[in-house]
């Protein structure tokens, strides 16, 4: 065997640095000391039992923010991303019908993936911000008799929180599974899994649950495993296959458990349901962002600026947007924020990208 011909990387034998940055766009979030020191524990197999019973103080966590009692209830690797296809893998096979709701990017992405994977995709389609009506839905229902419909309730690419109270009721009359992302929005605006007849929710570590990325809990109802786990094909993904993951995190009745997880992840997870979300409660989260982000509203209006979701009860609290000022350039503003205060804000995404000057998320 011939010896070494590439050298180490001058780079890697420097001490790494990370700058601190005020990070108030849409995520990820600033973690909290204590978050991040759950997940600087020592580690331990995925499979040893203490393991497993983080695993279920998990589950249970996931179970409350969602609102449902879910027994398919999980955290997967990954991002908000990693959930959304496993949703969409999980629950369509290549030639059914889904239907989507496009008002931002991540109805756009939802698209994509349902359209690579082979369905046959549906959209309905309203500008950055745009709500869709009870009666279009039902009436897109109707017209495409889709086997999934997604929605975006915390829409960050506008700052749009959409109303989904019988939404459900509809897909149920239509026998179609509601699939939603929370991702935006779980622990910054109201969402109740069961009492609105949500058949998949899924949401992202890294956003108002103000913990680290690569962790994304999902959940699924009867409804949504009776046709997840009734296919007549196999799932695209081998990773994202819930025959799997639901094993692994004790969901299918075997004894044995198989499969792994990001244990630091789920360290920094269960740390931050403990110490944050149990201990203040939804109400008291939801009512928090709500408060200070009617404060962050006003201070922005009374500097003449104009906020791109007018209406005040479709405002996500936990990302404001802001309508470009006429005669400035966006870009040029966030790098000035950057450069002098060291803050993290973001433009718009996908379809309102142009439209919205400013995406800052508030989390606590």
């Amino acid at each position: 065997m011939s010896s070494v011909t590439i050298p180490p990387p001058e780079c890697m034998l420097r001490p790494l640095e990370v700058p601190f940055r005020y990070l108030f766009g849409p995520g990820p979030s600033n973690v909290p000391p204590r978050v991040l020191a759950a997940g600087g524990r020592g580690i331990i197999g995925h499979m040893h039992p203490e393991m497993y019973e983080i695993m279920n103080d998990i589950k249970k966590g996931i179970q409350y923010a969602f609102q449902t009692q879910n027994n398919m209830t999980i955290a997967m690797s990954g991002s908000g991303h990693a959930a959304m296809e496993c949703a969409v893998f999980n629950t369509v096979e290549p030639g059914e019908s889904v239907l989507v709701a496009v008002n931002g990017i991540w109805g756009e992405r939802v698209a994509e993936i349902a359209e690579r994977m082979g369905a046959n995709v549906h959209i309905m389609v309203k500008a950055p911000g745009g709500v869709f009506s009870n009666e279009e839905i039902e009436k897109a229902l109707a017209k495409h008799k889709p086997v999934l419909f997604f929605l975006t309730h915390g829409e960050s690419s506008a700052g749009l929180a959409h109303p989904v109270d019988g939404i459900g009721d509809l897909c149920r009359k239509h026998n179609t599974l509601f699939l939603v992302d929370a991702v935006a929005s779980l622990g910054a605006s109201p969402i109740f899994m069961d009492q609105q007849n949500i058949d998949i929710l899924y949401t992202g570590s890294q956003k108002a649950l103000n913990a680290p990325p690569g962790t994304a809990p999902i959940s699924f109802n009867e409804r949504a495993c009776q046709k997840m786990f009734n296919r007549k094909t196999k799932p695209v993904s081998y990773l994202f296959d819930m025959a799997h993951l639901s094993n692994y995190w004790g969901n299918d009745g075997q004894p044995a458990r198989l499969s792994f997880g990001p244990i630091s992840g789920l360290l920094c997870l269960s740390h931050q349901y403990l110490v944050f979300v149990f201990p203040q409660g939804l109400e008291e989260s939801w009512r928090h962002h709500r408060e200070v982000a009617g404060y962050l509203w006003k201070g922005l209006e009374d500097m003449g600026l104009k906020l791109f979701i007018q209406n005040k009860d479709l405002r996500l609290p936990s990302v404001t947007t802001i309508a470009i000022p006429e005669g400035y350039n966006w870009r040029e503003m966030l790098q000035y924020i950057m450069k002098h205060h060291n803050m993290e804000m973001t433009g718009g995404l996908g379809p309102s990208t142009g439209m919205v000057s400013v995406r800052g998320m508030l989390k606590f």
